[in-house]
């Protein structure tokens, strides 16, 4: 897909962060938008900054398939099709850093709900009607580098996006094995200067965890003011995203960062040997050392 001018896109999590920086760059494009986020309010600020009169906006929780669907029947009611479906939301619980054991249930039924039923809900809801269609169009769906490591830290955010790589690469296959005329690629984000460790404001009240403990470790707190202030724009990722869709590409990783640790993990399956892992925050606050000193 590489005519976006007149095409619509359908972008969820677009309150804030990656979404947001998408549906700027989508409009400057020419794209005709319809923006899904779960704080209206963020939405409208967000739509309130783009120069473009034809924006569709509704709150969403993409953890509800209903919710979805309804997004989806209006984005054809509004606009008549979808070339560009970018299942953005994402959430990382608080407590990244506790064993996996400690974490609540409604941790899991959080972050799973929005990180990876939000992505089947996308795919269930849209991509057979723009199937239907016969059209060249694409779908985004924002994994993470997360979905490659592994280890002891963010074990419910990891797992999450696990789930999104495994489900991407399903959606890839099933359209190639079908000469379907929509590409696929999967936007593998390390970090990045957004707001989506701020997303506890945003968990439903019905999922809040009761269970007493500090949101974050403290030894994640006292290094993450360095680890972000490293870290790429959204705006940066969202032009990586777009490149990707450009070329048809599939896996859009924003960072080499971690690709050592991801070539470790992958020979020690492949030798079948007992994985070494390092300490999440140990390695990104050395990266970001690192990173630092070559500036």
């Amino acid at each position: 897909m590489r005519d976006f001018k007149g095409r619509t896109a359908v972008i969820t999590g677009a309150g804030s962060g990656i979404g947001a920086a998408l549906a700027h760059l989508a409009a400057r494009e020419g794209m005709k938008l319809v923006l899904a986020d779960i704080n209206l309010a963020d939405l409208e600020a967000v739509a309130g900054t783009i120069d473009s009169a034809e924006i569709v906006l509704q709150k969403t929780d993409v953890a509800d398939p209903e919710a979805v669907q309804a997004l989806a029947d209006l984005a054809w009611s509004r606009f008549g099709e979808v070339s560009l479906l970018c299942n953005n939301a994402g959430v990382v619980p608080g407590g990244r850093h506790r064993l996996v054991w400690e974490y609540a249930l409604e941790d899991w039924r959080w972050a799973f709900g929005v990180n990876m039923d939000g992505v089947v809900n996308g795919i269930r809801s849209f991509v057979p009607r723009m199937l239907a269609e016969g059209r060249p169009g694409h779908i985004l769906n924002t994994a993470s580098v997360a979905g490659f490591v592994s280890g002891e830290g963010s074990a419910v955010y990891g797992a999450s996006k696990h789930a999104v790589v495994r489900i991407t690469e399903a959606l890839y296959a099933g359209l190639r094995e079908r000469n379907a005329p929509i590409g696929v690629t999967m936007l593998c984000p390390g970090l990045v200067a957004t707001r989506i460790y701020e997303a506890e404001r945003s968990r439903p009240a019905h999922l809040r965890s009761s269970d007493g403990r500090p949101a974050e470790a403290a030894e994640f707190l006292s290094i993450s003011d360095n680890l972000f202030q490293n870290a790429p724009s959204p705006e940066d990722v969202a032009a990586q995203a777009f490149d990707g869709i450009r070329r048809d590409q599939f896996y859009v990783f924003t960072s080499a960062r971690y690709d050592e640790v991801i070539a470790q993990r992958t020979q020690a399956i492949l030798a079948r040997g007992n994985p070494v892992f390092e300490s999440l925050i140990s390695l990104s606050k050395d990266k970001a050392d690192a990173e630092e000193e070559r500036a």
